[in-house]
């Protein structure tokens, strides 16, 4: 990724699926990247895969028949990165949200959100502190914003 001022180095892409069951979920992806996830907290798993480079979450959401995308994401290292990927989104004419210091999916992130043409949510951000105990909801898009791209993470 690559802004006018200097490059923004992306550690991994993130792609966060909504299933029906986050247990029988966690047995496929185990088997299909031969590694344990690295969280699980109640409707929520996430796996650190590291060839190829992927953040993994699944989301467990009521009534899905599984297979739907929550959301996509590129996680970077620094909260600068996050700033000037968006920058870089706003000066292209893109809409963005910012959640700063924000308690989703377990952890403490700083992130900034765009929607797509289809409505496809995608973020860019960073981890600032990790595995905290189960006391959030993980990171889903609301439709229903008027951005449309305001995710609901309840703080604890």
């Amino acid at each position: 990724m690559e802004s006018k001022n200097s490059e923004v180095k992306a550690l991994k892409a993130h792609l966060a699926l909504n299933v029906a069951s986050v247990e029988k979920s966690i047995e496929f992806y185990q088997r299909l990247f031969g590694i344990s996830p690295l969280k699980v907290r109640t409707g929520y798993a996430k796996f650190d895969v590291q060839n190829p480079p992927l953040n993994l979450t699944l989301n467990e959401v009521r009534n899905s028949q599984g297979g739907d995308l929550s959301h996509l994401g590129i996680q970077v290292g620094l909260t600068e990165d996050v700033l000037s990927v968006r920058k870089r989104w706003q000066e292209a004419g893109l809409v963005t949200k910012d959640e700063m210091k924000t308690n989703c999916c377990y952890a403490i992130q700083d992130k900034t959100w765009v929607k797509d043409p289809d409505g496809n949510a995608w973020e860019v951000f960073v981890v600032l502190e990790d595995n905290l105990a189960e006391s959030s909801s993980c990171c889903t898009t609301d439709a229903s914003a008027p951005s449309g791209i305001s995710p609901s993470c309840a703080a604890a």
